[in-house]
């Protein structure tokens, strides 16, 4: 997978790092990628197919392996759009890993019209912020993210898919998220994907946290060391 620098995408990835909207906080990320494998993406790409043959070898049914998001596991085609959906994830997010997930861990959306008004209703505040940026607010948020994302990706020709977060062991687990979407745009006949993800992060339950980690820490070293030094 080869990260692609388009200007378009990089100024709206500028714009989403950091959104403040009031009562809470928009992070997002918006990144496109080459679907050409090497070095640890082959790897991975092995070990997927070794599954699978392994798995048919057990005698598990045809039908059964048909029953994936991605397409019937047993052709090529899907598989690889497994794995690219995979090694996004590992590429966008590098603290984390997401070697182990399989088809069941993601969805594919129904079509491009379901994904756009969840993008669109949920950064209606975060489009009035653009507004009112300097450098940023000459045309509409929507009208920006959805033609650089189209220039990007043609997104007449792409399949839509998400990825079923668990809240717990992935980017998307904070405590003081209050929502957060992520889709991925594959287009085949361009071997390209583009990759966008949205959280919004309560600024009064995020300071709350805060408030607590400083509490632990202070609880723990009184109880460690003893009387805290107050330069009496």
């Amino acid at each position: 997978m080869k990260f692609l620098d388009l200007s378009p995408l990089a100024r709206l990835n500028s714009f989403l790092d950091h959104v403040d909207v009031g009562e809470y906080v928009v992070y997002g990320d918006l990144e496109a990628y080459s679907c050409k494998l090497a070095g640890l993406d082959k790897k991975l790409s092995k070990s997927l197919e070794q599954e699978v043959q392994v798995a048919s070898a057990a005698g598990t049914s045809p039908l059964e392996l048909s029953r994936s998001p991605v397409g019937p596991l047993t052709d090529a085609s899907s598989r690889k759009t497994l794995i690219y959906l995979i090694l996004t994830l590992n590429h966008i997010y590098p603290d984390y890993d997401f070697s182990q997930l399989r088809a069941h861990h993601f969805r594919k959306e129904p079509g491009l019209s379901s994904a756009e008004e969840l993008v669109d209703t949920h950064l209606i505040e975060a489009s009035k912020v653009w507004e009112n940026t300097p450098g940023f607010g000459e045309t509409p948020f929507l009208d920006t993210l959805w033609s650089s994302i189209d220039e990007a990706i043609d997104l007449k020709d792409c399949d839509v898919y998400s990825y079923k977060s668990d809240g717990e062991t992935d980017p998307f687990g904070e405590k003081a998220c209050l929502w957060a979407f992520n889709f991925f745009f594959y287009n085949k006949k361009m071997k390209r994907i583009l990759y966008l993800a949205v959280k919004a992060v309560s600024k009064a339950a995020a300071d709350e946290d805060k408030d607590d980690e400083e509490d632990s820490k202070y609880a723990y070293n009184s109880d460690d060391e003893g009387e805290p030094d107050c330069g009496m």
